[in-house]
């Protein structure tokens, strides 16, 4: 999920929309992501795959559902990569401001070196990729807790750098804010959480997968609530909920940073920077573990070109579909770069793409769960995936009405564009069950 990554820069979109109560938004998210992940574990400690959804989907809904299921899955990770990569861009600047050291780098150079060093890492094999992972996260949120903890320690002894003071405004809803604009805030904490699914890729490569995925799953989406729930109270408080704090935080591109700066100084701001690039390193090695084992499942089943389903002898990782991800991911930076798009304006531009698409998912995913036989005496099992299926509806509708503003009103369209290729695929290509 990339915790630090998530916390270094979403915060300041939901501050925006919905001010002091940005804390709600995040809360919000986290209910949400609790009941659609539901369908997820259930689905997880019954089937195991590379493909992830397509697997789970297809055998519960049929292979063509499955595959629309996985291609909107696919939609995600082939964009995700470069929002990483973008981030990693951002807070490399950031980090090159703070030390005062060749702060004119152009974000497209370090964007390289970041999708390099991706691409080279993701194909060592997924052991090593995942104690990366824990590795550059582990790191970065200790980072961050101790900015935490020494801007509480301020604001309760009265030494905040402008006055703040530890406040329940955070509680209590602006005036003049739409309650509606809760759903489209919750959308930024819905994208700090994507990335739980992940897990669900590595079913050909864990041990016990029934049982340890599932388990993956619970694990990151608690430990996410608990994270950014109390990360996004401390930025708000720390920033102040007055109006001159609101939009302080909500202007900020690097919110952690800049507190940094206040309370502690640049040493922690500059270190902060470099767990922000870790961190945007570790979702991108994420991000290209889904899409290639999303396309190597595909190409397995002859769904795409079948020379992506090579599997590298001495990594076992499917080197050819990782190159295509990685080629995708850095073409599409560079069409940016050549349109003079800022990087946090990429991040966010793609960043929208990929949820947009895992909402569709996680909708089919969830209706999937409901048709799994229900256990003795559990109707969770009925209605918790019911619910989950409704949420990722619901907040999927919120996004694309009312339009929201140019360019974001044509992303949709890319995301219904993407998806209609998926359906004509599946209906050219995919197989009834009864005809494999």
């Amino acid at each position: 999920m990339a915790p630090t990554l998530a916390m270094s820069i979403t915060g300041a979109s939901a501050a925006h929309l919905i001010g002091r109560a940005a804390p709600l938004a995040f809360l919000c998210a986290a209910v949400g992501v609790a009941v659609v992940a539901y369908g997820f574990i259930r689905l997880a400690a019954e089937f195991s795959s590379a493909g992830s959804v397509y697997a789970f989907v297809g055998e519960t809904l049929g292979p063509r559902a499955g595959f629309l299921a996985g291609w909107a899955l696919l939609g995600t990770y082939l964009v995700f990569p470069p929002v990483s990569i973008a981030g990693v861009a951002i807070f490399g600047q950031a980090l090159l401001r703070t030390v005062r050291l060749a702060p004119g780098t152009d974000w497209f150079v370090i964007a390289v070196a970041a999708g390099i060093a991706i691409w080279l890492l993701a194909a060592r094999g997924i052991s090593p990729v995942t104690r990366s992972l824990l590795f550059f996260e582990g790191a970065s949120v200790l980072l961050i807790l101790v900015l935490m903890v020494v801007i509480v320690a301020r604001l309760a002894v009265g030494d905040a750098p402008a006055g703040q003071r530890l406040s329940l405004e955070i509680v209590r809803w602006p005036a003049g804010v739409p309650v509606s604009a809760l759903v489209l805030a919750a959308t930024s904490g819905f994208l700090a959480f994507a990335g739980f699914e992940s897990a669900g890729s590595l079913g050909e490569e864990s041990r016990w997968p029934t049982w340890a995925i599932p388990r993956a799953i619970v694990t990151a989406v608690v430990f996410g609530a608990v994270f950014y729930v109390t990360c996004m109270t401390v930025q708000t408080l720390g920033f102040g909920t007055d109006p001159g704090g609101v939009r302080a935080f909500a202007g900020s591109s690097a919110p952690l940073g800049d507190l940094a700066i206040s309370y502690v100084g640049r040493w922690l701001a500059a270190a902060l920077d470099v767990g922000a690039m870790l961190s945007a390193v570790g979702a991108g090695l994420g991000g290209v573990v889904v899409g290639s084992r999303m396309m190597f499942a595909f190409a397995r089943d002859g769904l795409v070109p079948r020379l992506l389903a090579w599997i590298a002898p001495g990594t076992r990782t499917p080197a050819r579909a990782l190159a295509v991800e990685m080629v995708f991911g850095l073409s599409t930076l560079a069409a940016f770069r050549i349109a003079g798009t800022p990087p946090i304006r990429v991040f966010f531009y793609l960043a929208t793409i990929g949820v947009l698409n895992l909402l569709v998912m996680y909708a089919l995913t969830n209706v999937a769960a409901g048709r799994l036989p229900r256990r003795r005496g559990r109707r969770r099992d009925v209605v918790l995936p019911g619910l989950g299926g409704l949420t990722a509806g619901y907040v999927l509708y919120r996004n694309v009405w009312p339009v929201p503003p140019t360019p974001f009103d044509v992303l949709p369209y890319v995301v219904a564009a993407w998806l209609v290729v998926g359906v004509l695929l599946a209906v050219g290509l995919v197989r009834p069950r009864g005809q494999r």
